[in-house]
């Protein structure tokens, strides 16, 4: 339609539009051609156009959020009645007409997604909450501080970044939570400043304990009381693992001193003992000389004279000195075994001369042959009798009886005789 159907100039230069409810002045452009005049207030109307169009594209495409189409439609349809433009203004106020619903659910979409994005914020944030109160509900004992601290940390990263987010809580939801895990996050930080407090006094305590420990071992470094000192350095050693640990650098510090007092010792102690050692070699062949004279002497055939032998040995045994302690326990094994088959001989020699053990051992034998008489006579008896039964018995005790006489006379031989 022509620029004319929609409004008209007056003389005087005034514009007018036509509308339904009839012609109302939107302006007027003295000076100017009425085809001018009537264009520029044309060009304004389609201006006004383009901003229904573009608002319909948006709305159609979700480019806008629900309020803002239903403020951006309304605002329209205010302006477009009274515009100071010329063209079809009903065509322009049914357009928005028809875009009113369409931006009411819009609104309305955008509500539920705002509302379902709350919920889920709110989900989000109740697991950092829950978590953060976990991990601060743990004992401080089974509490892994290093993880658990970096996992608070975290938390409160993930809090920040889900409060940065689109979907905002309430207030009031909002107040509860961050008060229940800035509680969480305070207890932590509490029960780590108590735990490292604590294991700082421990660790002071054992410092203290070590440095005294460390100072008793380097004073005892240059004792040439080989065997008590020795004795004193493990229970030092005891006592250093007794004391717990202290600051990784002071432990290692102390321990490093402690050790070189220990070494120094006992580097001290082998080398004498390596010197006494070269020494004892000697005594070590006497030794052997002499545990071959002694083991000569095996089996005992003569107690007498193997017992005057064994003396003269050890006598000179006892002379021969000491030797070379890697030698010590084999010879003095090999010695005791000569000595032990000497004493387990006289024995043996007196228990077979033992005026009670034989007369022990001959009245068991007269119970045993008296016994088995009796039990001869008993079998006879029941023979002529014809009791089977108690043949059988009587010669089943008769047996054993029997067996025991023979053990009762070897026992009886052993005292000669």
């Amino acid at each position: 339609m022509s620029e004319e159907q929609w409004g008209r100039v007056d003389d005087d230069g005034t514009v007018w539009v036509r509308t339904a409810e009839g012609e109302r002045a939107v302006g007027s452009y003295p000076g100017a051609a009425p085809e001018a005049a009537l264009a520029y207030y044309t060009r304004k109307y389609d201006e006004l156009a383009g901003q229904v169009t573009l608002l319909e594209q948006r709305i159609a495409a979700g480019q806008v959020s629900g309020n803002q189409a239903e403020t951006s439609v309304k605002r329209l349809a205010e302006t477009v009645p009274g515009a100071n433009v010329v063209g079809d203004l009903a065509a322009l106020s049914a357009r928005l007409e028809a875009l009113t619903p369409l931006a009411q659910a819009r609104k309305a979409e955008s509500e539920r997604a705002a509302r379902e994005a709350r919920e889920r914020a709110a989900v989000a944030r109740r697991a950092l909450v829950e978590e953060a109160e976990a991990l601060a509900a743990v004992p401080a004992e089974r509490t892994q501080w290093r993880a658990d601290g970096q996992r608070m940390k975290d938390l409160f990263e993930q809090w920040r970044t889900e409060q940065r987010g689109p979907a905002r809580l309430d207030r009031r939801s909002e107040d509860e939570l961050w008060k229940r895990f800035s509680h969480a996050r305070t207890a932590f930080d509490r029960k780590r400043r108590q735990h490292f407090a604590h294991l700082d006094q421990q660790q002071e305590e054992a410092k203290a304990a070590k440095t005294a420990l460390v100072k008793e071992a380097e004073a005892l470094q240059t004792s040439t009381d080989w065997g008590p000192t020795a004795a004193t350095y493990k229970r030092l050693m005891d006592q250093w693992r007794a004391a717990g640990r202290a600051a990784r650098k002071d432990d290692d510090e102390l321990w490093g001193r402690f050790r070189a007092a220990q070494d120094a010792f006992f580097a001290a102690r082998h080398a004498v003992q390596a010197e006494q050692d070269a020494e004892f070699t000697a005594n070590l062949k006497v030794k052997e000389q002499l545990l071959a004279q002694a083991e000569a002497l095996l089996p005992v055939t003569d107690l007498a004279a193997a017992k005057a032998a064994l003396r003269t040995i050890q006598d000179q045994w006892e002379a021969a000195g000491k030797v070379p302690r890697a030698d010590v326990e084999r010879v003095e094994r090999r010695m005791r075994a000569v000595e032990q088959a000497v004493r387990d001989r006289e024995e043996e020699r007196w228990t077979r001369n033992n005026p009670e053990a034989r007369a022990r051992a001959q009245s068991a034998v007269d119970q045993l042959e008296s016994g088995l008489a009796d039990l001869r006579s008993d079998l006879e008896r029941a023979h002529a009798r014809g009791d089977a039964r108690r043949v059988a018995e009587l010669e089943q005790a008769l047996a054993t009886r029997q067996q025991w006489l023979e053990q009762a006379q070897r026992a009886l031989s052993d005292f000669g005789g």
